[in-house]
């Protein structure tokens, strides 16, 4: 549902689980023998009592026509947002079939919706003076999303009870806290040129026969040093040794990127402008989107998790139908606990976007917000396997430590490559292989079914390792399907 009683796909409602678990228990609980006093409004508001296993009934509220995002409310005690209920609700719903009928809402579905509106207005009032508290938890959440086990040095005023806002506001303070951080910095990658040096003079069969503590301790030296994307990338040397066929060459690879970054940053004033924010960002400096706000139907291409012991990161890729260009939206939660950004995939945003400095300026930060996400009929411009490699190799030279670029393929087919799977274009002259996670996911034969043997597009993150699809649609008219 987004506006004047649009309705959800099915893979659009699944599209908002927080994992597979969730999506599961979701399908157990779209039916409508659970649920009870169920209804929607034409404005956006779908709400029902479910019953429950444990403590129940539940009641369950879902808004997701309101411009700042959908949201929902339930009486269970689950710490998965959105929970089962609210994604069994949705897909009843979603159905069409009359099991959800349209009315007015009950007093205690309407308070929590009119509240949360309310909320939502008085919080954009006060936007522009919390700006400077915001930004603070911001430049936290960026190091720790670069790896940084020193976030709270990060942000500069997390855990000082005297008046952290004032500090982060104060330009002297701030400029001296960076110097000071800088110069920490730089004496890590010193220190860590010279432990790579003794490493490769010992030759790599000595880094299987150290183990894993070795790396630690040198990780455990750059967070001490307040470099949280060396001390991560420290980490993923120590778990490439002896990693199985070929380790040695793909160690020595990470070490010659780890050089690389080390001598960018001990080298940084040399640097174009745009190289040199890539860097900072790399070694675990936070940034700010500094970029200029830009307004554009936003089609969201595809979402996804990935979790780690202390923290839930949530990618989440647009493209802008007007400006053609691709964003990249990052959404945090703490660990047990999925991101609130929560966007539908194949539907548009009519919003600002501002982007990050560094190479490339795909990531962004979500600005206003003028409409729920909508319908729309347009799809993103596709290439060729072999122009999506050519992209690749362009994008490396703003950022070499980049992983993987966005792309869209146009008119594959996934075909069988001995033991994995490969996107081959319409004609069979080039292919690109699918990263080997994918072959193991659902998703895979999600596409295969998509497709069935007949041309799809498919966009997706190319890389050195592979292509990673993530959201496909089918040949002739139909929505976005999420591989994810």
């Amino acid at each position: 549902m987004t506006q004047q009683g649009v309705r959800w796909t099915a893979d659009q409602v699944l599209a908002l689980a927080p994992d597979a678990a969730s999506r599961e228990a979701a399908g157990r609980l779209a039916t409508a023998g659970p649920w009870s006093e169920v209804g929607s409004t034409d404005g956006g508001t779908v709400w029902g009592v479910c019953r429950g296993g444990g403590g129940g009934p539940y009641r369950t509220v879902v808004d997701v026509a309101d411009a700042s995002g959908p949201a929902c409310t339930c009486g269970c005690p689950s710490l998965r947002y959105p929970c089962k209920h609210a994604l069994g609700l949705l897909l009843l719903w979603a159905g069409g079939d009359g099991a959800v009928p349209e009315g007015e809402p009950p007093a205690w579905a309407e308070r929590w919706v009119t509240g949360r509106r309310e909320d939502a207005e008085a919080a954009a009032g006060t936007e522009t003076a919390e700006t400077g508290a915001a930004e603070t938890e911001a430049a936290g959440a960026e190091a720790v999303e670069t790896g940084a086990a020193g976030a709270e040095a990060a942000a500069g005023t997390v855990g000082d009870p005297s008046g952290s806002v004032s500090r982060a506001r104060d330009p002297v303070a701030a400029r001296r806290r960076a110097e000071r951080r800088a110069e920490r910095i730089t004496a890590g990658a010193t220190e860590l040129e010279q432990r790579l040096a003794d490493l490769l003079r010992g030759g790599l069969a000595e880094a299987e026969q150290t183990g894993y503590a070795w790396w630690e301790e040198t990780a455990a030296r750059m967070v001490d040093a307040q470099a949280p994307g060396l001390a991560s990338r420290v980490r993923e040397l120590g778990s490439t040794a002896s990693s199985g066929p070929d380790w040695p060459v793909r160690l020595l690879e990470e070490c010659a990127l780890l050089h690389l970054l080390d001598q960018g940053w001990l080298r940084r004033d040399r640097l174009p402008q745009d190289l040199a924010a890539t860097v900072r960002t790399r070694v675990g400096l936070p940034a700010t989107a500094d970029g200029p706000a830009v307004r554009d139907q936003w089609l969201i291409l595809a979402q996804y998790d990935s979790v780690d012991a202390r923290l839930t990161i949530r990618r989440v890729w647009l493209y802008g139908t007007e400006t053609g260009r691709t964003a990249l939206l990052l959404s945090y939660g703490a660990a047990g606990r999925a991101p609130e950004l929560t966007l539908p995939v194949g539907l548009s945003l009519d919003a600002e976007l501002s982007t990050y400095p560094g190479g490339g300026r795909r990531r962004a930060a979500l600005g206003k917000r003028f409409a729920p996400p909508a319908p729309v009929e347009i799809r993103p411009k596709g290439v060729t396997p072999s122009q999506a490699l050519a992209r690749y190799g362009r994008a490396l030279r703003d950022d070499p430590w980049l992983e993987s670029v966005p792309v869209t393929l146009e008119q594959v087919v996934p075909v069988p490559d001995g033991d994995s799977w490969q996107l081959a274009d319409a004609s069979g002259e080039t292919a690109l292989p699918l990263t080997p996670a994918f072959g193991n996911r659902a998703g895979l034969w999600r596409l295969v079914a998509l497709s069935g043997g007949v041309p799809v597009q498919v966009f997706g993150e190319c890389g050195h390792r592979g292509f990673t699809p993530l959201t496909a649609w089918p040949a002739g008219p139909g929505q976005a399907v999420s591989l994810t």
